[in-house]
């Protein structure tokens, strides 16, 4: 057995994890109890927090196979470690538990064997022993983030149940599993694959408040006031009490909340009841949390909310799936093709239900409607289910989501074990000084201890969030909603913004700008009006009448915006048949599409030989026999359609006009349909073309059904374009030139035609008029010949064609930048489609940095695509935002650093930020408001690093003295002082306007560092002269209960002896010249750290403005000024402080306002010349820029290969193995 065995689990997937086995060891377990019995449970507190030190301190390692424990460690940048229980499923409770009935549940290696064929049951009697023991008949599995994985031993690895997902060909869901399952079947894959359902388990109050209290930070909180209490500092215990309790609970509501509303969410048509059909075609009700893979459902009539993937097998559905994608357009799905009934035999294709989405119901999405034939139900096989589901999956990203890397979060662990390296020092001094001094072994024990808690504050953790609190206040005011505060810092990082263009860049919807049909293949005239009797019975508006997928849900027309325009354009009815109608027409699909009578002309033409088709009598109607429905992947639709009375068929259809040309027979195409393409695409019109031709009579209504998409979409007649038009919001040009000026580069990701996203691109200023723009068209390895990418410069696509020479001028010119920053603003741009980015990012991985840094363009991307996109942008060092209306953005706003969903549905809950105002304006408002709360982060951060040193050295020097600050001294500086300047130095607002400049990412920088040394020095500096210099005077004596420094006959002083000389002796010896002048110089430094670090411009506005944090500033400083100058007994005896000389309070202002002056100056110099100083001392040591994107923007001024020239081709190297090599072969 190899002891050191590790397996990985989901190779290649988001979630891959290492796995290691571990069994439970006696003996450990035995120490690890003393342990923690020893240390008073830190020890099992620390395990608690530790799931590695766990396993590792009370198993041993094992073999996978046989472990009772298995270690898990995800293999991302986080290497986060999770542990987990290996449990048994017991198959002995099942009646029909023989080896034969079990063949059946278990499939070759991973999934399920979905089938009822008997005869293959003794063949596949051993499938079972892959996942169990046939001895002990039980399967051994663990639970992960809601999956459950199951040992299997083809694989000698644990791996999750699939369902039908996977594997599974299109032949045989007909073949094998539309029967339905038999009831013994049903329970073996209940019992295999468990419940149908998406649960989102709300924790019970007690168990969130045990996790919350359990943090590290919390449980340091606890042991300070522990020890407080012990030294009879009560109040200021208490005080940190109640901050925590109010701290615990508002995180207590917002988690129960956030856990409520996902639940709410998912809980909402959880269980429904549902009908199955079985194998002897009988139908059973069942609860939808008992279906399971391989289940056939019977879609209701009246729609249902779907409680599982499945596949159509049978009939038409219309779905609304804004659930999942965002988009409340109605989609219609088809039945699933079926390979063994089709009349052109096509490949046996593997099912997928991203491949085949159009014949997929999702999870979470509603069906509205259904269409059927008559007699005949609507019938779809579930393929996944509970967690499996897309739903499911987008479920599990919200629960378990990614940490979010980022630097200032990792600075701020740095910080704290600084402060704990500094407390450490102060532990040791302090032990040695009490032991030189011969203090008591327990006050030595508490003051040591004391120094930590000092030294490291409890607030902090409250401090911090502050500003993101009141960031998220603010940006709810301007109807930006945000579900992971954290991320707010990190949008103040941004750099890169990706724009989807539909809906996000543009308006919405499409208006029909016009047509161009084509006659004897030759463009007519554009016209603008196609409602008109000239046309009404051609073929251009019978396509435009028929090859859409609208249907009337509630009397009302709804579908896809463009096709509903194109249906507007022409004036014509859509009717849709009833129930009974259907019973009527047999095998006749329901929709039937007219114009209005006002349209058709009194007589039939009969002289147009064009119109003979259409001789009909008075009605004319078509009717859409059969609809393929629109493909992302085919980029197009087509339908079959008959005209009432006739015998031939037509089959139209229309799609990107480069695809549909392509299928088109060549003589029917115009010479200059490129040239007539390029142009409307160029003024940033959406263009689709149209195609048609007439069927076989011999093609039947029961073929029609059956026949495949490839026999119909092929040899047609080009009939010409419709030019839709689409403008830019209003906002656009504005928010994308604020973007620019702040030195925020901006992409364009969209689904739509290269030349019209390019145009769109200069329309609003993403790409500027004097900008070259090259367009890569990366070509896969085909016939035996490599990779290759076609290099092509936009503006002159048709010159380049014609003439081989190159003018100069056209290769863009590469300007020398003083600042890195801007080495990004050069003037050539990058544009390409998905098909190449694909491409591209599996053959020449070398050239994607350089396309990352250059690249504005990315046209006809898919969702995948845009992810891997954020993705690859993110590889440069990039801080990307992402602003999509959540149709088909959700990956990439979910991986994005800064995701925006411009849409309000379900599907922004993939996005961190959703705005409420469907505009690009929300971009600009997050970063400005990301920066505002960045700064107030690092000032927060350097105030609190001051306050922990100011209090430390403090409390050192007094220590030095055997003395300490009073208990209500700490309360007047933790709470009146520190907690108030906190909680108001957060409010200042963001500034008007972006800046070029960007805020520092971390906390560990030159000039940041710089300037917490600084007031450290000076601080410390001021405080020593203060302690030092009070010994010095003359009236200076070791104070006692009779001392009277004061020397006045006042009355004031006079009392105040008198009270004094009736306190009893100060067992703590609190009250002590040196313990009065440290406490006014560091009440007063604590101020005025406050003022120097409260930065206004440029990103946060002015601190004269933040009226709460200026009033809290001039009460604290006039109090302390006159509790200093002008004494008054009573706030003297509860402060503990005693009377000084008049000249000496005069001398303790002086220090005070020379320390203002100097922390104020310092300060504002390190602001001004920090960063001179700074880029001087890189430019001496040359250094290399931190960022990726920076760095090669540097190697790609001097690379004379760089950018590509005009009508060049790169190809990937041949056999070589290192991914991605490329040579340039210029082509001449």
């Amino acid at each position: 057995m190899d002891k050191e065995e590790r397996k990985t689990i989901n190779q290649g997937q988001e979630d891959e994890m290492e796995i290691y086995g571990y069994n439970l060891c006696r003996w450990k377990l035995a120490v690890v109890s003393l342990g923690v019995v020893c240390t008073g449970g830190f020890l099992l507190l620390l395990l608690y927090w530790m799931p590695e030190w766990r396993v590792k301190a009370t198993c041993v390692r094992a073999s996978i196979k046989d472990c009772e424990v298995v270690l898990l460690r995800t293999t991302d940048e986080f290497r986060m470690w999770f542990c987990a229980k290996i449990r048994l499923l017991s198959l002995k409770t099942h009646p029909f538990s023989s080896p034969k009935s079990m063949a059946n549940v278990v499939s070759n290696g991973h999934a399920v064997l979905l089938s009822e064929n008997l005869d293959l049951a003794e063949e596949n009697r051993h499938e079972i022993s892959k996942y169990s023991q046939m001895q002990s008949e039980q399967i051994r599995y663990f639970s992960h983030h809601s999956v459950k994985y199951f040992w299997n031993d083809t694989l000698h690895n644990f791996d999750f149940l699939k369902g039908l997902d996977e594997g599974v060909s299109c032949t045989s869901i007909y073949e094998k599993h539309s029967a339905g399952l038999t009831k013994g079947m049903h329970a073996y894959r209940k019992l295999l694959y468990g419940v149908n359902e998406i649960s989102v388990k709300v924790p019970s109050v007690f168990k969130l408040l045990i996790k919350e209290v359990l943090n590290p930070f919390y449980i340091f909180q606890l042991f300070s006031v522990i020890l407080w209490c012990t030294d009879e500092y009560y109040y200021y215990a208490l005080a940190i009490v109640i901050m925590s309790v109010v701290s615990i609970l508002s995180s207590l509501y917002s988690i129960k909340k956030q856990y409520i509303m996902l639940h709410d969410m998912v809980a909402a048509h959880s269980t429904v009841r549902v009908s199955v059909c079985r194998v002897n075609e009988e139908s059973e009700e069942i609860f939808s949390t008992d279906l399971v893979p391989g289940d056939v459902m019977v879609i209701p009539l009246n729609g249902t909310v779907m409680p599982c993937d499945a596949v159509l097998i049978n009939g038409t559905c219309i779905v609304n799936e804004s659930m999942l994608t965002g988009e409340s357009v109605p989609v219609t799905k088809t039945n699933l093709p079926n390979p063994l009934v089709d009349i052109k035999g096509m490949e046996d294709e593997l099912y997928s239900p991203e491949i085949h989405k159009r014949h997929t119901l999702f999870c979470g999405t509603t069906v509205i409607q259904t269409r059927f034939y008559a007699g005949e139900l609507v019938k779809a096989i579930v393929v996944r289910t509970g967690f499996s589901t897309s739903k499911g999956q987008l479920v599990r990203s919200i629960l378990y989501p990614k940490p979010t890397d980022f630097k200032l979060y990792r600075d701020a662990y740095l910080f704290l074990l600084c402060l704990v390296a500094v407390a450490a020092i102060g532990f040791i001094y302090t032990i040695i000084n009490s032991i030189l001094n011969e203090v008591e072994v327990g006050v030595i024990i508490i003051e040591s201890l004391d120094i930590i808690t000092i030294t490291v504050p409890p607030a902090l953790p409250a401090a911090m969030t502050a500003g993101i609190v009141y960031a998220q206040r603010r940006l709810k005011k301007i109807g930006i909603f945000c579900i992971s505060p954290q991320r707010i810092n990190i949008c103040g990082q941004l750099n890169l913004v990706c724009f989807d263009k539909t809906g996000t860049l543009t308006e919405d919807g499409l208006d029909l700008w016009g047509i161009q049909r084509v006659e004897h293949a030759r463009f007519l005239l554009p016209e603008e009006n196609v409602c008109n009797e000239m046309l009404v019975k051609s073929q251009f508006v019978a396509c435009m009448a028929t090859c859409h997928s609208l249907t009337k849900i509630e009397g009302v027309l709804s579908g896809d915006p463009l096709d509903l325009k194109m249906f507007e354009a022409i004036g014509w009815i859509l009717e849709e048949a009833t129930e009974e109608e259907t019973a009527l027409h047999n095998r006749i699909m329901p929709t039937v599409v007219r114009p209005p009578k006002q349209l058709l002309p009194e007589l039939t033409p009969v002289g147009n030989q064009e119109m003979e088709l259409f001789e009909l009598p008075a009605i004319y109607e078509i009717g859409i026999v059969r609809q393929f429905p629109f493909s992302s992947a085919l980029q197009r639709m087509s339908v079959v359609s008959r005209v009432l009375g006739d015998k031939k068929m037509d089959a139209y259809m229309k799609g990107a006009p480069e695809v549909i040309a392509s299928l088109c027979k060549p003589e029917t195409v115009p010479v200059d349909f490129e040239k007539v393409l390029e142009d409307y695409t160029k003024q940033g019109f959406r263009v689709i073309a149209l195609a048609h031709k007439k069927l076989e009579s011999k093609l039947t209504w029961h073929k029609v059904q059956n026949i495949s998409r490839d026999a119909i979409e092929n040899n047609m007649d080009f009939m010409g374009l419709i030019i839709m038009q689409n403008k830019l919001k209003q906002e656009t040009p504005a928010v994308l030139e604020d973007l620019h000026k702040a030195n925020i580069r901006t992409v364009m990701v969209t689904g739509d035609n290269m030349l019209t996203a390019v145009s769109v691109a200069r329309d609003c200023g993403m790409i500027l008029p004097q900008d070259k723009v090259i367009i890569a068209e990366a070509l896969p390895p085909k016939d035996g010949k490599v990779a290759k990418i076609n290099w092509h410069y936009a503006d002159s696509l048709t010159q380049c064609s014609n003439s081989l020479a190159i003018d100069s001028e056209a290769i863009p010119i590469k300007l020398a930048h003083n600042s890195l920053e801007d080495l990004q603003v050069t003037r050539y741009h990058f544009a390409m489609n998905g098909k190449s980015f694909s491409v591209i990012l599996e053959h020449f991985q070398d050239l994607v940095p350089k396309l990352m840094l250059h690249g504005t363009v990315f046209a006809r991307m898919a969702p995948d695509q845009k992810t891997q996109l954020v993705e690859a942008l993110q590889n440069v060092d990039y801080f990307v935002g992402m602003c999509g209306d959540g149709a088909n953005d959700c990956g990439a706003l979910k991986r994005a650093h800064g995701g925006i969903s411009l849409s309000e549905l379900e599907a922004s809950v993939a996005s961190p930020f959703t705005s409420k105002t469907p505009s690009i304006s929300c971009v600009p408002n997050l970063i400005r408001e990301g920066r505002a709360a960045l700064m107030t982060s690092f000032c927060v951060f350097k105030f609190m690093a001051l306050y922990s040193i100011i209090q430390y050295f403090s409390v050192t020097l007094l220590y030095s003295v055997l003395s300490n600050l009073g208990d209500f001294q700490f309360l007047f500086i933790d709470l009146a002082i520190i907690l108030v300047v906190v909680f108001t130095m957060s409010l200042n607002p963001a500034w008007k306007e972006l800046v070029a400049q960007r805020p520092p990412s971390g906390l560990i920088s030159g000039s940041l560092l710089f300037s917490v040394l600084s007031q450290i020095l000076i601080c410390i500096a001021f405080q020593s002269v203060a302690f030092f210099w009070v010994k010095q005077q003359s009236w200076y004596e070791v104070w006692h209960p009779h001392s009277d420094a004061c020397n006045t006959t006042g009355s004031l002083y006079g009392n105040s002896s008198h009270l004094y000389n009736e306190t009893e002796d100060d067992p703590h010896n609190i009250q002590n010249y040196e313990n009065t002048t440290v406490f006014f110089i560091s009440s007063f430094q604590y101020l005025i750290v406050a003022i120097a670090f409260s930065k206004g411009k440029p990103f946060r506005q002015p601190c004269y403005k933040n009226y709460l944090f200026v009033v809290s500033v001039i009460t604290l400083y006039a109090f302390i000024l006159f509790i200093m100058l002008h004494p008054v007994a009573s706030i003297d005896q509860v402060l503990q402080i005693v009377c000084v000389p008049y000249q000496w309070r005069v001398t303790m202002l002086i220090i005070v306002l020379v320390n203002a002056l100097v922390s104020v100056m310092v300060e504002e110099a390190v602001d001004h010349w920090g960063k001179c100083c700074l880029s001087w001392v890189l430019d001496c040591r040359k250094k290399i820029p931190k960022a990726k994107y920076m760095y090669l923007a540097q190697e790609l001024l001097v690379d004379p290969e760089w950018p590509p020239k005009p009508q060049t081709t790169t190809e990937a190297k041949a056999l070589v193995k290192e991914n991605g090599s490329c040579q340039i072969i210029t082509i001449t």
